[in-house]
């Protein structure tokens, strides 16, 4: 993980799916953890919800909060 991996999550949005359009950092958490049941995409979008997963998981979204207010 790096600082430019926490900017992405609140600047890409998801590519397909349910939630296409919707920020990365938006994702609501159950489909967050379906990806970690069944399987993240691979390449970068999955490396980047894998990520989203593990800070949701952790209760630790309001990381990204200062990261929203440059939107």
């Amino acid at each position: 993980m790096t600082p430019d991996d926490l900017e992405r999550l609140t600047t890409l949005t998801m590519p397909f799916g349910k939630y296409q359009g919707r920020r990365l950092c938006d994702l609501p958490g159950n489909y967050l953890n379906w990806f970690a049941r069944t399987g993240f995409p691979g390449g970068d979008i999955g490396r980047l919800l894998a990520l989203m997963q593990e800070i949701d998981h952790n209760g630790l979204r309001s990381l990204l909060d200062p990261l929203r207010g440059h939107q």
